[in-house]
């Protein structure tokens, strides 16, 4: 009777071992879809993560540095590079007396790839012109 009984015991914790993992091994594959990521969002993902852009850029209003709908609207009428500038291979042209404090972000930028830094400028841009998503 022992023997019967400890049989059924030891295969009814096989059976709940194997369900807990089918279980597992379901809610792991369920609702794993890739979206593609468009420029603008990834810009944004990166002004706002990553990059810590947020912290001393808003959008439409000064903070620590000018605001994003300045600073593109000083980069399209002087004809700028945004991604020049971030790269420090050109001079700042809005708001120079706070370039010092822009200097120290630098070693985060220099991290970017040439697909962040286009992506960052179309976030920029977009923003710039009204565009939210």
């Amino acid at each position: 009777m022992q023997k019967i009984a400890l049989l059924l015991l030891s295969i009814t914790l096989v059976l709940a071992s194997c369900q807990s993992e089918k279980k597992e091994k379901e809610e792991i594959v369920i609702g794993k879809k890739k979206v593609k990521e468009t420029p603008f969002n990834i810009g944004k993902n990166i002004f706002n993560g990553k990059g810590k852009c947020y912290t001393c850029h808003k959008i439409d209003k000064k903070s620590i540095g000018p605001g994003v709908i300045e600073i593109m609207k000083v980069y399209s009428e002087q004809k700028g590079d945004i991604i020049a500038f971030l790269k420090q291979e050109a001079k700042p042209i809005v708001d120079p007396e706070t370039y010092t404090v822009m200097k120290t972000n630098f070693a985060i930028i220099k991290t970017f790839s040439e697909d962040e830094l286009e992506a960052l400028s179309v976030y920029m841009y977009g923003i710039s012109n009204g565009k939210t998503e």
